[in-house]
Protein backbone atom coordinates (compact mmCIF):
# COMPACT_ATOMS: atom_id res chain seq x y z
CA UNK A 1 0.00 0.00 0.00
CA UNK A 2 1.50 3.35 -0.52
CA UNK A 3 -0.60 6.59 0.25
CA UNK A 4 0.51 10.22 -0.95
CA UNK A 5 -0.10 12.18 2.28
CA UNK A 6 -0.55 15.13 -0.08
CA UNK A 7 -3.68 13.82 -1.66
CA UNK A 8 -5.38 13.41 1.76
CA UNK A 9 -3.34 16.67 3.89
CA UNK A 10 -2.36 19.14 1.27
CA UNK A 11 0.89 21.26 2.35
CA UNK A 12 0.00 21.16 5.68
CA UNK A 13 -0.32 18.03 7.68
CA UNK A 14 -1.81 19.67 11.02
CA UNK A 15 -4.80 17.92 11.81
CA UNK A 16 -5.31 15.27 14.14
CA UNK A 17 -8.93 14.26 12.03
CA UNK A 18 -6.20 13.77 8.94
CA UNK A 19 -4.00 12.25 11.37
CA UNK A 20 -6.62 9.51 12.24
CA UNK A 21 -7.55 9.02 8.77
CA UNK A 22 -4.35 7.73 8.15
CA UNK A 23 -3.94 5.57 10.99
CA UNK A 24 -7.57 4.04 10.24
CA UNK A 25 -5.85 3.19 6.63
CA UNK A 26 -2.93 1.66 7.33
CA UNK A 27 -3.05 0.01 10.78
CA UNK A 28 -5.34 -3.31 9.65
CA UNK A 29 -2.65 -3.49 6.81
CA UNK A 30 0.32 -3.69 9.01
CA UNK A 31 -1.65 -5.50 11.37
CA UNK A 32 -1.56 -8.22 8.53
CA UNK A 33 1.67 -7.64 7.98
CA UNK A 34 1.75 -6.20 4.88
CA UNK A 35 4.28 -3.17 4.10
CA UNK A 36 2.79 0.38 3.76
CA UNK A 37 4.62 3.34 2.56
CA UNK A 38 3.84 6.78 3.74
CA UNK A 39 4.76 9.61 1.02
CA UNK A 40 5.52 12.96 2.17
CA UNK A 41 6.51 14.46 -1.02
CA UNK A 42 5.44 18.37 -1.33
CA UNK A 43 4.05 18.13 1.99
CA UNK A 44 5.92 21.15 4.23
CA UNK A 45 4.29 21.69 7.81
CA UNK A 46 4.04 19.23 10.60
CA UNK A 47 2.56 19.18 13.72
CA UNK A 48 2.74 16.63 16.47
CA UNK A 49 -0.85 15.65 16.33
CA UNK A 50 -0.74 14.62 12.89
CA UNK A 51 1.87 12.30 13.86
CA UNK A 52 0.28 10.93 16.80
CA UNK A 53 -2.34 9.99 15.93
CA UNK A 54 -1.61 8.57 11.79
CA UNK A 55 2.07 6.54 13.77
CA UNK A 56 2.37 7.17 17.09
CA UNK A 57 -0.62 5.05 18.21
CA UNK A 58 0.36 2.00 16.23
CA UNK A 59 3.31 1.22 18.57
CA UNK A 60 0.24 0.89 20.97
CA UNK A 61 -0.10 -2.70 19.46
CA UNK A 62 2.93 -3.17 16.81
CA UNK A 63 6.14 -3.57 18.38
CA UNK A 64 8.27 -1.11 17.49
CA UNK A 65 10.49 -3.63 15.46
CA UNK A 66 7.83 -4.83 13.05
CA UNK A 67 6.79 -0.76 12.63
CA UNK A 68 10.43 -0.25 11.17
CA UNK A 69 10.29 -2.89 9.07
CA UNK A 70 7.05 -3.08 7.55
CA UNK A 71 6.12 0.94 7.36
CA UNK A 72 8.30 3.08 4.96
CA UNK A 73 8.13 7.18 5.11
CA UNK A 74 9.15 8.72 2.03
CA UNK A 75 10.18 12.50 1.35
CA UNK A 76 9.53 13.56 4.39
CA UNK A 77 11.44 16.64 4.97
CA UNK A 78 14.41 17.29 7.60
CA UNK A 79 12.22 18.98 10.23
CA UNK A 80 9.43 16.39 9.61
CA UNK A 81 11.68 13.01 10.46
CA UNK A 82 12.73 15.03 13.54
CA UNK A 83 9.20 15.77 15.11
CA UNK A 84 8.46 12.24 14.05
CA UNK A 85 11.24 10.40 15.85
CA UNK A 86 10.18 12.14 19.16
CA UNK A 87 6.59 11.13 18.44
CA UNK A 88 7.54 7.73 18.22
CA UNK A 89 10.29 8.30 21.13
CA UNK A 90 7.60 9.23 23.01
CA UNK A 91 5.00 6.37 21.81
CA UNK A 92 7.44 3.92 22.24
CA UNK A 93 7.62 4.93 26.40
CA UNK A 94 4.24 5.59 26.66
CA UNK A 95 3.09 2.32 25.21
CA UNK A 96 5.68 0.29 27.14
CA UNK A 97 5.68 1.50 30.72
CA UNK A 98 2.31 1.87 32.48
CA UNK A 99 4.05 4.36 35.01
CA UNK A 100 4.73 6.67 32.35
CA UNK A 101 1.18 6.10 30.78
CA UNK A 102 -0.68 6.98 34.13
CA UNK A 103 1.29 9.82 34.35
CA UNK A 104 1.10 11.17 31.13
CA UNK A 105 -2.67 10.30 31.40
CA UNK A 106 -3.38 11.78 34.85
CA UNK A 107 -1.26 15.09 33.74
CA UNK A 108 -3.46 15.51 30.49
CA UNK A 109 -6.63 14.83 32.91
CA UNK A 110 -5.89 17.48 34.91
CA UNK A 111 -4.90 20.02 31.73
CA UNK A 112 -8.51 19.04 30.95
CA UNK A 113 -9.78 19.81 34.38
CA UNK A 114 -8.63 23.40 34.56
CA UNK A 115 -10.05 24.61 31.05
CA UNK A 116 -12.89 23.96 32.47
CA UNK A 117 -13.40 25.79 34.92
Amino acid sequence: MNIKIYEITGKYAISADMGQLIYDQIHTELLNGHSVTLDFADVDVFVSAFFNLAIGQLLKDIAPNTLNQLLKIEHLTSTGQGLLKTIIDNAKQYYSDPEHQQAVDGAIETYALSLEA
